[in-house]
This record gives C-alpha cells, structure tokens and sequence, in this order.
C-alpha cells in the first residue's frame, strides 16, 4: 500500500470515529470500526476490555486482526459475520470470544453491522 494510500485509510477511518464520536464516548457498550488490519478505531471501553492503556495503543497493533484479538475457535465466526456485512450488507449477533493483549480470553456478544462513510464500507462493532 502506498504511502498516500495509507494516509487516506486513515483520514477516511479517523472520519468515520469523528461522525460517530457520540456514540464512541457515550454507549454503555464496547465499539469499534474496522477498515482493516491496518485502520481500525475503538472506544476507551473496548480497548480496557483487551487489556490494552488506550484506544491509540489498540489501533497500533498491525499483525493480522483476528490472529491478534480474537481466540481460535472464535475467528471462523467473525470472519465470517464480516464478510457478510461487507458482501451482503446484513448485520449480526454473534458470540465471540476475544483475546486480551495478555492472551486471556473474555466472552462476548458481538453485534457487528455494515456502515460506508465517504464511499468505504467498513464494520462497525458493539460487544457486551
């Protein structure tokens, strides 16, 4: 990807937390926004629930999403709730176990559902 590329994954995804900040800094539920392994955003909550100091220090993780967050036996099931909001535009509920930045696993239930900010499509994510 290409410098410039890059630079504009972030401006797109860094507008989509902007346009959705009160719903970032207000819900009663850990959020999300996924572009890809390289531009994703969280909320304070779902970065304390990963064990992780900020939403900064979530965001910097670059390995492979679910290889990084999220248990083995939960990754098919993301994945696959991804795809179909991004193929398909259907949302879902799904029961997913995701990893601490120590490795342990804390259960949830994810609701993930399709959005497109300035011609994006992305995920956006909200887990109790």
């Amino acid at each position: 990807m290409s410098h410039e590329s890059s630079k504009h994954l972030r401006e797109i995804i860094d507008g989509a937390r902007k346009e959705l900040s009160r719903i970032f800094e207000n819900s009663e539920q850990s959020v999300y926004i996924y572009l890809d392994d390289l531009h994703k955003v969280c909320n304070s909550k779902f970065a304390s629930l990963l064990g992780y100091s900020s939403p900064e220090e979530w965001a910097m993780v670059k390995e492979n999403f679910p290889d990084a967050f999220v248990v083995k036996e939960s990754q098919r099931v993301l994945i696959e709730a991804y795809q179909n909001a991004m193929q398909r535009f259907v949302g879902s509920t799904n029961q997913v176990i995701w990893k601490t930045k120590s490795g342990k696993p804390v259960k949830t239930t994810t609701i993930l559902v399709p959005i497109v900010y300035e011609g994006h499509e992305m995920a956006l994510h909200f887990i109790s």
